[in-house]
C-alpha cells in the first residue's frame, strides 16, 4: 500500500519562496513517476509538474523557470521548489505517484498574498 504526504504549504508574500515535500511509503517510489499538481478554488485541479524514475522533467508553462521538481530516491521524498510565487499560485497543492494507477495525496495549501 502506497500512502504519500505533503508538507511546506504556507502563507507567503508575492514573489517569495515555499518547499514542499511529499514523502512516500512503500517500495515502488524510486521505479514510480512523481507528479504535483495544484487546484485552486472554483477550478479543475491541473498537473504542474511531473518527474519520471529517470529523472526527466516536464512543467506547465504556467510554473516553467519558476518551480522546480525533484526526488530522493534514499529518502522516497519528492520535492517541489516554489520561487517567484504570484497570488495566481496560491492553491491547495497535491503529490501524485504513478505506477500502474495513480495515488494521492491529502493536499498541503499554499496561500500566497499580494
Amino acid at each position: 500500500q502506497v500512502q504519500l504526504v505533503e508538507s511546506g504549504g504556507g502563507l507567503v508574500q508575492s514573489g517569495g519562496s515555499l518547499r514542499l515535500s511529499c514523502a512516500a511509503s512503500g517500495s515502488i517510489f524510486s521505479i514510480s513517476t512523481m507528479g504535483w499538481h495544484r487546484q485552486a478554488p472554483g477550478k479543475q485541479r491541473e498537473s504542474i509538474a511531473g518527474i519520471s524514475s529517470g529523472g526527466s522533467t516536464n512543467y506547465a508553462d504556467s510554473v516553467k523557470g519558476r518551480f522546480t521538481i525533484s526526488r530522493d530516491n534514499a529518502k522516497n521524498t519528492v520535492y517541489l521548489q516554489m520561487n517567484s510565487l504570484k497570488p495566481e499560485d496560491t492553491a491547495v497543492y497535491y503529490c501524485c505517484l504513478f505506477y500502474g494507477r495513480e495515488y494521492w495525496g491529502q493536499g498541503t495549501q499554499v496561500t500566497v498574498s499580494s
